[in-house]
């Protein structure tokens, strides 16, 4: 199965506490170069008071793309729950964010990334 940037992927994530990892929703942000077909995700949470100001991006059910997204409740995407990984670990796609919103956390991430 073929996944694209923007994408709500669910996949086994670790938890910050150290539990063991559990199938949560993360954002598809890229696709990785090389051989591997490797993707670059970020982890969504319902955890809203755990958001970063300026940094992790706000989505709720009065958004426009949040019927797509395939997300339940509000949620943050954590641009600081990154992980790289091959996409046989993807247990499926739930939706799709707009590709405004997808741009602008690339941008954001970019930004902080380039000196």
């Amino acid at each position: 199965m073929t996944f694209s940037p923007g994408e709500v992927v669910l996949i086994p994530l670790a938890q910050f506490s150290g539990g063991p990892s559990k199938l949560r929703p993360a954002l598809l942000l890229a696709s990785l170069p090389g051989p591997y077909q490797t993707h670059l995700v970020c982890g969504i949470s319902t955890q809203l008071h755990q958001q970063v100001p300026d940094w992790d991006e706000l989505i709720q059910p009065s958004d426009a793309d949040f019927p797509s997204s395939g997300l339940h409740r509000a949620s943050i995407i954590r641009l600081s729950y990154l992980h790289a990984t091959d996409p046989t670990e993807f247990a499926g796609a739930i939706g799709q964010i707009d590709a405004t919103r997808l741009n602008r956390l690339l941008i954001r991430l970019a930004d902080h990334l380039h000196p």
